[in-house]
């Protein structure tokens, strides 16, 4: 692993080193931002951390005041900490400090420390990394732990007994997943042993907080490999069981399935390469939940999982609504995407027309997108059968074009509304205007008429006719 070697040079630094001689303090920066910039990877960076042998806040207050755009300091008393903006980034200064936890509690009480002391609280040899930023000795690396090494090797692993690390603040587990997996780095035994014994200890995290992890996960370039690790240490049947779930193969008079498991993060590493859209990618990990409740064999067809998609689409919500994520249009998006999954697998052998415009009326907007899942959704290691599936694919996306194009179906409303309906045949609110409606639509999605308005009026005569209506006399 390349270890950077340029000096120091963002210019909100000079400031801090100079309000932190104004006020006799000693400062560092520590954390993320140096952790990445020895990786070469924050050219850009959004976040910066202070850590200060005083007050946080004193410093935060000096340095906006030396600032040519002078920005408002943001204050948290509660944590003896401030924050400032400067040209998009925000720079935290805190007071370097040493803490304490309870059993119950994430939330350390804390008193003031050295700077010693506030590396030994950080949770990784890389994030305890500090760069000098005071005058006598600018840009000197401040490594307590050896980090600078486990940066080289590609290694996460906590300053002090993990053990207590991760009992202390359960969340660092997950965090210590993410880094892994966005890093490609590997967690060391010791501290992969202390997180599978402290599982039960993720429990006193909140939901958005174990979320906001997992977001991160989702988001990298290979998710596998944070998902394989919340497996291997049992933190991901206490976070998603119905993954868990779906681990494993069963045998029944010589018939067995795949592993849905690793079927299911094979189609989310598969996504990760074509979107980096957050609730696509959520929903390639939820699009088999509903695998492990249908599960059944049957003597004449074999392993099923009848209605999976639609079971599954209900499950979406229980999981977003028990780990408190958005119930809103993303929670929409992720049932929609998870309930169609199928669709295009089915019609791929058969391409009719009738068939391709009920998809893109059933879809909607989300069509591309359903499309590109099911495109990721291919996990066969078999050549030909991969090239087959993917020319298949291509055929429905064509049609898919040809169909909109033509037919203007994506969103459409059919022309004839029910007021139309109740005014031609003196109609008051009833079950016959909904049929009609229905009737109109399904004959334009099989083609049965043309999505057009006097087309539908003739059909809705018609229909109307059939059923026993009589057209009111203008």
């Amino acid at each position: 692993m390349p270890i950077y070697k340029e000096p120091l040079t963002a210019e909100i630094f000079n400031y801090i080193t100079k309000a932190s001689a104004s006020l006799q303090l000693e400062s560092y920066v520590i954390g993320g931002f140096v952790r990445d910039f020895l990786l070469q990877r924050n050219r850009n960076a959004k976040d910066i951390d202070i850590v200060t042998v005083g007050s946080g806040i004193a410093l935060a207050q000096k340095t906006a005041a030396m600032l040519p755009t002078k920005p408002k300091v943001q204050i948290f008393k509660t944590y003896g900490t401030a924050m400032l903006k400067y040209k998009n980034t925000e720079v935290e200064f805190v007071g370097a400090r040493k803490e304490s936890y309870t059993q119950h509690s994430r939330n350390p009480e804390v008193e003031k420390g050295t700077l010693q002391d506030d590396q030994n609280r950080r949770d990784f040899t890389i994030n305890a990394l500090a760069l000098s930023l005071n005058k006598t000795n600018y840009g000197k690396l401040l490594d307590p732990f050896n980090g600078i090494e486990d940066l080289k090797k590609g290694i996460i692993r906590t300053p002090l007994n993990p053990d207590i690390t991760y009992s202390d603040d359960p969340l660092r587990m997950m965090r210590a997943i993410r880094f892994a997996t966005q890093l490609n780095f590997t967690i060391e035994p010791a501290s992969l042993a202390a997180i599978t014994k402290n599982a039960e200890r993720l429990d006193i995290i909140t939901r958005e907080r174990i979320v906001d992890e997992l977001h991160k996960i989702v988001a990298t370039d290979k998710p596998s490999v944070g998902f394989k690790l919340l497996e291997q240490t049992r933190l991901l049947e206490r976070i998603l069981p119905e993954l868990t779930a779906l681990k494993g193969v069963e045998e029944e008079k010589g018939q067995s399935h795949k592993d849905n498991f690793y079927h299911t993060l094979q189609v989310v590493d598969n996504i990760a390469q074509k979107t980096d859209n957050l609730w696509l990618r959520w929903a390639a990990l939820l699009h088999d939940i509903g695998k492990a409740p249908t599960k059944r064999f049957d003597d004449a067809l074999g392993w099923t999982f009848h209605a999976h998609e639609f079971v599954g689409s209900k499950m979406v919500k229980k999981i977003f609504k028990r780990l408190k994520m958005p119930m809103n249009e993303k929670l929409k998006y992720v049932q929609k995407i998870v309930l169609l999954s199928s669709r295009p697998v089915v019609l791929s052998e058969d391409v009719t027309d009738a068939a391709v415009r009920r998809l893109i009326f059933d879809a909607g907007d989300e069509i591309d997108d359903l499309m590109t899942h099911c495109e990721a959704d291919i996990t066969t290691k078999n050549v030909k059968k991969l090239r087959r599936y993917l020319a298949n694919f291509k055929k429905v996306r064509q049609k898919i074009k040809e169909v909109e194009e033509r037919d203007r179906i994506r969103n459409f409303q059919p022309p004839i509304s029910g007021e139309l309906i109740m005014q031609t045949f003196n109609l008051q609110p009833c079950r016959e205007i909904g049929t009609i409606k229905e009737a109109v639509k399904n004959a334009i999605l099989e083609g049965e008429i043309k999505n057009d308005y006097e087309e539908a009026y003739q059909f809705m005569l018609a229909k109307g006719t059939e059923m026993g209506l009589e057209k009111t006399e203008s």
